[in-house]
């Protein structure tokens, strides 16, 4: 059995400053592997130990995505390997051209059983990657699992919707998204990150992987322009010249 899971190396909004003009500056925040994405990996982890199946991680991005301090990130968390699509127009992708990315690699892979995912990434928070992704493969997708069994050729689900919880039995290969709270992923020790620089990482390039134009890609963009802040300080000492000055 072979089961993937995906993860984006992206920068931590945390570390995201405001500049001058009211926009995000990311250019000091330091990328990371996001808690949703590292609950993602531990439970495919969990169910790769437990199906006796081999775990590949799963990546599409600029360069840095998998550059050895990022592939040693992912790697350490317990991959057996690494496949990352590698390509400059990945750097500002959306979620279609993301997804097509990385059904290119599971294609490559061969047979695939399961790709796994965290509940969204921690940059852009669509969620739409699984979708997008399961849409590329033909395959299902489930979202918001909060355990996953594997029991010969089914794959069994839970997960809580609407106050409900779900059982939701699986035949086939399919995309299985994972909800942020489903376990407490494990911190990568000293063992895990020596180890992580013996394993094999598979790097491949747009063409690789036959990546296009993605349907529904932007073409361009424009800045929306208004009115210039005038930089007035209210005085809020009383409350009622306070309000009409507003």
């Amino acid at each position: 059995m072979l089961i993937c899971v995906a993860y984006k190396w992206a920068p931590d909004p945390a570390e995201a400053a405001v500049d001058g003009a009211g926009q995000l500056d990311y250019s000091r925040a330091k990328a990371t592997i996001s808690e949703y994405d590292a609950v993602a990996i531990q439970m495919a982890r969990d169910l790769a130990n437990s199906a006796g199946a081999e775990l590949v991680g799963l990546t599409a991005g600029p360069p840095a995505s998998a550059a050895p301090l990022a592939a040693k990130a992912a790697l350490s968390r317990g991959l057996d390997s690494l496949t990352a699509v590698v390509d400059e127009s990945l750097a500002q992708a959306d979620a279609a051209r993301t997804g097509q990315a990385l059904a290119g690699a599971v294609r490559e892979l061969g047979s695939v059983d399961l790709v796994i995912t965290g509940d969204c990434s921690i940059d852009e928070g669509a969620g739409l990657v699984p979708g997008a992704l399961a849409g590329q493969l033909g395959w299902p997708a489930v979202l918001e699992a909060s355990k996953i069994v594997v029991e010969g050729s089914t794959v069994k689900l839970e997960r809580a919707v609407a106050g409900v919880t779900e059982l939701i039995e699986l035949a086939g290969p399919a995309v299985i998204g994972v909800a942020a709270g489903a376990l407490a992923p494990k911190a990568p020790g000293m063992k895990d990150v020596m180890a992580a620089a013996k394993k094999p990482i598979n790097r491949l390039t747009g063409a690789d992987v036959g990546l296009g134009r993605a349907q529904g890609e932007v073409l361009a963009t424009a800045k929306l322009t208004g009115p210039a802040r005038k930089g007035i300080t209210i005085d809020a000492s009383d409350p009622a010249a306070a309000a009409a000055d507003l």
